[in-house]
């Protein structure tokens, strides 16, 4: 990958746009097999569809698509990838389609940049709602193809490089921190360093210029001063390491404004305190050389025994694997070295985009790679989808997504040898749910190198821990003081909502039939049907939730289930005028309804006040007035512009009753048709029909016409008929035309 531009100098937008045979040139120098005509296919469509789209540097826009391709053929990835940079904004900025990708250039490439396409413009919450959201479906993503994370990370070190084109100050900054915050973190998980650094000194440089820009002069005075130094250090190590008989690869580096910067911070030090900020990296040709180096400059310089790691024997859980040694070397300079071989070198540098190479006559990633050189790196993005599973708002999944990709890590292991990585600081209960939720969420102790200590306990580099298990789930009070990592503490959440979910799904089931009692009736969970839609509501629980939160009241239920009973009482059908053909008139108006019409009530579905209607003309017969609902309206469906008449019922049925039909399954029980017909009254409904359908030994189905004052009332005859535990299901029916005796 180019080097990082200084932020202070910009490239010009007038500078040319590599070209088609650049991109191939690039990609074929590693893959000399690469699908040339789809590369030059790709680079033709990215620049039609972007013509006279610019950027805000006023070049055109699809010299960014280019770039970010070019970057990814530097870390040597696959023919689909290098496609995908190039087409990854068509979608959203152009009119092309993902099917327009999927024809011209297959399902891959169709897939990888639908993986990498932006959220749309969506009505959220906040900004930070919305950089919540784009990092789920990142996660989701790229847990299912890490080269879509690849290309957002490409595609955002370009953005960065040009931010400076960026006119408003605010909109900089905020693209830097999110940069700093998401995009840096998700590129050392995965191991790509060189990208990692660039993205963070860039951030840096647009959050903090002054700083920057101090560490800066200093680094260049630093240089001037202590060249010399540096030579000898440099000059000594190759003639060392050849005399040694070791072929040794020796050359030095500076370390990152940022990195000086967080180190600042961090402990608190002057400039000249750092011990690192020269650093020399020592490459040679297998493992067992880099020990072999390692004595060789350790019998030539005194080393400083606390600031030797051997990443090596335990490498990093990014793959990320190396000898660290810190000498003091000519005029006391203190030096760090980094020992590793090529192989490691390529994968400290581009993490798992090192894994991509031939195989099975295919240029693509290698697994089996990816595991000999210490495990795929991806696994490092397990601990979001994790996080992503266990539920909660999108600003709560960022917010530990940030404690998961923040911190210096600490290696414990398992009593069987298994090492687990950690955020430095983290506690023997953040390895329990690191090794498995459910361990988390059953632990009730820890044994730290065979030695109880509390959970709270900081853990340190190589502690053996064993978790001791108990039976209880629930989270003890404080808990998630205990934990830093945030795959514990979205775990722990998760658990508190599952556990208040459970309580106040109790508490609201109590309301329920406390309610039902002070109405004199039993509450049976049968009768909530009707009540779930009115209350939009998806289930009972659901239901027992809102009440136990007190998001829905007791009366609210009540009249859910009973719809106007209160004003119901007191009131008889008999006291009421009937419905019926003769006086259709008075109860029903619509357009398209001539006066005088003959008018008559469906049978099919005897429609009373409060169903939706809908009145048919038939020859020879006039208007006949159906329900929305009834199946007879299907035979009319072709004719349905012509003969169809929207209705409504007028004031009048306010003083009216009609009638309507239930059907009932009930228990074979001497008083059963007496209590029915009890129930039917105490709802304020009259019984002026009864028939007998069908009698087992058990049970006995029945249905019977009601006199009722509208749909409402009929409802609620119904929900009161299922508080008996007599009757084993109720429904109205439609059909009331024939008589019943």
């Amino acid at each position: 990958m180019s080097a990082l531009a200084s932020p202070s100098a910009p490239a010009s937008p007038a500078d040319a746009i590599p070209s088609a045979d650049d991109l191939v040139a690039r990609v074929k120098s590693y893959h000399p097999k690469a699908d040339e005509a789809k590369l030059r296919r790709a680079y033709d469509f990215t620049r039609d569809a972007h013509e006279g789209q610019t950027r805000q540097s006023g070049a055109p826009y699809y010299s960014h698509t280019v770039e970010v391709a070019l970057l990814l053929a530097d870390l040597r990835l696959d023919v689909a990838t290098i496609c995908t940079g190039l087409l990854h904004d068509t979608v959203e900025d152009t009119e092309a389609t993902l099917n327009d990708l999927e024809r011209e250039f297959g399902p891959d490439v169709a897939q990888l940049v639908d993986g990498v396409t932006k959220l749309g413009q969506m009505n959220l919450r906040s900004k930070r709602t919305k950089q919540a959201e784009n990092l789920q479906k990142l996660v989701v993503a790229i847990t299912k193809d890490v080269r879509v994370l690849l290309v957002k990370l490409c595609d955002r070190l370009h953005n960065m490089r040009t931010l400076h084109f960026v006119a408003k100050q605010e909109k900089r900054e905020r693209i830097a921190r999110e940069t700093l915050e998401i995009y840096a973190p998700l590129a050392r998980r995965i191991g790509v360093n060189r990208v990692c650094v660039e993205l963070e000194d860039l951030a840096f440089f647009n959050l903090n210029p002054a700083a920057h820009q101090s560490i800066t002069k200093r680094l260049t005075e630093l240089r001037t001063l202590r060249s010399k130094e540096v030579a000898e250090v440099s000059a000594s190590l190759s003639e060392e390491l050849l005399a040694a008989g070791l072929d040794a690869r020796v050359f030095g580096r500076e370390k990152r404004p940022y990195s000086i910067w967080r180190k600042l911070e961090k402990k608190g030090v002057g400039f000249e305190d750092i011990a690192d900020i020269y650093a020399f990296r020592v490459l040679v040709e297998d493992p067992t050389d880099c020990y072999r180096a390692l004595g060789v400059i350790h019998q030539r310089w005194r080393c400083v025994p606390e600031r030797f790691r051997d990443y090596i024997s335990v490498p990093k859980p990014n793959n990320y694997r190396s000898l660290h040694t810190t000498i003091i070397g000519p005029s006391n300079l203190r030096v760090e070295l980094q020992i590793r071989t090529e192989d490691m070198e390529r994968i400290a540098e581009d993490g798992v985009a090192a894994h991509w190479r031939y195989k099975a006559g295919s240029y693509a990633f290698d697994p089996g790679a990816a595991a000999a050189a210490g495990g795929d790196p991806v696994e490092r993005l397990r601990p979001l989808m994790e996080i992503l599973n266990q539920g909660g708002d999108p600003d709560e999944f960022l917010e530990h997504a940030k404690l998961e990709m923040f911190a210096n890590e600490v290696y414990a292991f398992t009593p069987k040898g298994d090492l687990i990585a950690l955020p430095g600081g983290a506690t023997p209960l953040d390895f329990a749910f690191a090794v498995h939720t459910e361990l988390g969420h059953t632990a009730i102790g820890a044994k730290i190198n065979g030695r109880e200590r509390p959970l709270r306990t900081p853990l340190a580099n190589g502690d053996v821990v064993q978790i001791v298990k108990g039976g209880e789930r629930q989270p003890p009070a404080g808990w998630e003081d205990l934990v830093i990592t945030g795959r514990a503490r979205a775990a722990i959440r998760k658990l508190i909502r599952s556990s208040e979910t459970d309580e106040f799904v109790r508490i609201g089931k109590v309301i329920a039939e406390h309610a039902f009692l002070r109405e004199g009736k039993v509450f049976r969970e049968t009768i909530l049907e009707d009540a779930l839609k009115r209350l939009d509501v998806d289930s009972p629980e659901e239901l027992y939730l809102a009440l136990g939160r007190g998001q829905v009241t007791s009366g609210e239920l009540v009249e859910a289930v009973f719809p106007g009973m209160k004003e119901m009482r007191g009131q008889r059908p008999q006291d009421r005028d009937r419905i019926d053909d003769d006086h259709g008139q008075l109860y029903v108006h619509g357009r398209g309804l001539t006066p005088g019409v003959s008018l008559h009530f469906g049978s099919c579905c005897s429609p009373i006040p409060g169903d939706r209607i809908v009145g048919v003309v038939e020859s020879g017969k006039g208007v006949i007035v159906h329900a929305i609902d009834c199946e007879v309206l299907a035979a009319h469906e072709d004719d349905a512009t012509d003969s169809w008449i929207d209705l409504k019922w007028t004031p009048e049925t306010q003083n009216t009753v009609s009638v309507g039909r239930v059907t009932a399954t009930v228990r074979n029980e001497p008083g059963v048709l007496a209590e029915m017909a009890g129930i039917v009254g105490e709802a304020g409904g009259n019984i002026s029909d009864v028939k007998t359908l069908e009698r087992t030994h058990d049970f006995f189905t029945m249905s019977f016409d009601v006199e009722v004052f509208d749909a409402r009332h009929m409802s609620n005859i119904v929900a009161a008929l299922k508080t008996s535990d007599r009757v084993v299901s109720v429904e109205r029916t439609r059909e009331v035309g024939e008589e019943l005796g």
